[in-house]
């Protein structure tokens, strides 16, 4: 086997679009789910040395996390489209910059995010309501994991750019050997240093570190697509603003998001620590459930990308009906072993049997929402690949703001009882059923009709990078 081009980029303008698909997303399939294992084996190790209410600090540090993380969320997204259309264009020139460009945008998040976040933790906490039992833990967690966060900020956004050139496999590798780390260190700090909650977050700083380190190396020695010089590290208007334009609305997105989990946080926290600690082992299951239609959403971007750069618009939409049909496939096989081996799966995090039953009948709720994801995430993907980035975030935004929101506490209020005085746990888990199931029906329909086939190629045109504004 020819290791060099196993570890090449992949070009995905030719062959069957289905495998061409498939090949790409495994490895980042993969590569996805060792990624979830970092807080996936922050929380068994927390929960099986420390107790249930460090299962719940790291879980209620989860929210303002991802509202910190924001910013380069969408530095990651434009990256990931503009360098997949340069690359299927072959543009050796300007994929040099936009690499570039990226690097050094990753630079400027990274120093933002380490000084904003450890600033705003204990005021975001408290805002929250975070109960007191667990809110010092909270606060180490999150301080040290802003401190760190460069590690996690350039490996997300140079894994992206790895991706956008077809190159899933080198990402999955660098993972790999960072997330076994992250395991040793993990219990290391945690059950021989007795480090609690601060333990986890610093074991997941240092191995993010390494695989940033990998993937650079990895990145400055392909040297047959692209040349990177000292002066493409200078930010150009053209590159930074074209990365800045695809990448804000996604950014965006994720932000409103990470508002909205806040807000939502805040009534999780008023049902009572059991429920808080449901919610985590819930998510955490979650995260595994949902990583194949993440990875079919940003692997149609890349497809998509690719193929508008050059110049194959059909391929776009008949890669579109392929990779949905993939998908959905996958989360059906999913939505089955949960259905009946839920439980096995929140023994990993706590033996507490009042727990666990509580954790099952919320996780069989979500469940039967994962094939509509499937679909929501395949259609996005495929729209900003193409270039409409907009799209996909107001959908994103009136599916979490306008109607989870309003939902959850609406659920909450009609479903309150002696047992759960201010709503019962169903009311946070159904909501995001229901927001689920429309959101499917809205990317459908913008889909058919929305702007973003204006960002297609017509068969005879040249093949050119789209412009995406």
């Amino acid at each position: 086997m020819n290791l060099n081009k196993l570890f090449a980029p992949r070009d995905m303008t030719m062959g069957p679009p289905w495998k061409r698909i498939t090949e790409f997303a495994v490895p980042m399939l993969v590569g996805n789910l060792a990624q979830q294992l970092y807080s996936t084996v922050d929380t068994i190790v927390v929960g099986k040395y420390v107790g249930d209410l460090a299962l719940s600090a790291v879980g209620s540090a989860g929210p303002i996390l991802n509202l910190m993380l924001a910013l380069f969320v969408g530095i990651s997204t434009g990256a990931g489209i503009v360098v997949s259309q340069y690359y299927g264009a072959k543009d050796r020139e300007n994929l040099a910059k936009a690499i570039g460009n990226c690097l050094t945008l990753a630079l400027i998040a990274s120093v933002f995010t380490m000084i904003a976040g450890p600033l705003l933790t204990r005021f975001l906490l408290e805002l929250l309501d975070t109960p007191a039992s667990i809110i010092d833990w909270c606060d180490s967690y999150l301080v040290i994991f802003f401190l760190g966060s460069a590690g996690f900020t350039f490996y997300n956004i140079l894994s992206g750019i790895l991706r956008g050139m077809g190159d899933s496999l080198s990402a999955l590798t660098f993972l790999i050997v960072s997330t076994i780390l992250n395991i040793a260190l993990d219990i290391w700090f945690v059950a021989g240093f007795r480090m609690g909650v601060a333990g986890v977050s610093l074991a997941t700083v240092l191995a993010q570190m390494l695989s940033a380190v990998f993937c650079f190396i990895k990145l400055i020695h392909m040297k047959d697509v692209f040349t990177l010089r000292r002066g493409d590290l200078k930010i150009t208007r053209e590159h930074a603003m074209r990365i800045i334009r695809l990448g804000i609305p996604s950014g965006i997105t994720q932000a409103i998001f990470s508002v909205s989990m806040l807000v939502v946080q805040t009534l999780t926290n008023s049902l009572g620590e059991l429920v808080i600690a449901c919610n985590v082992i819930v998510m955490r299951v979650d995260g595994f459930a949902m990583m194949p239609n993440m990875t079919f959403g940003n692997s149609m971007s890349v497809y998509a990308g690719q193929n508008v750069g050059a110049g194959k618009g059909k391929r776009v939409t008949d890669g579109a009906k392929q990779g949905a049909a993939l998908a959905v496939g996958t989360s059906a096989v999913i939505t089955i072993v949960l259905l009946f081996l839920g439980k096995y799966l929140m023994l990993l995090f706590t033996q507490t049997q009042e727990l666990v039953d509580l954790a099952v009948r919320m996780m069989r709720i979500l469940a039967v929402g994962y094939v509509a994801v499937a679909v929501s995430q395949v259609l996005g993907g495929v729209m900003r690949g193409a270039g409409d980035t907009v799209s996909p975030m107001w959908i994103g935004l009136f599916t979490t703001v306008v109607m989870r929101v309003p939902l959850a506490y609406g659920l909450a209020y009609l479903t309150r009882c002696p047992e759960y005085p201010n709503g019962r746990p169903e009311a946070l888990f159904g909501s995001l059923l229901i927001t689920w199931t429309i959101g499917m029906v809205i990317h459908c329909v913008v889909y058919r009709f929305g702007p973003w086939k204006k960002y297609l190629p017509a068969p005879e045109e040249a093949a050119s990078p789209a412009a995406g504004n």
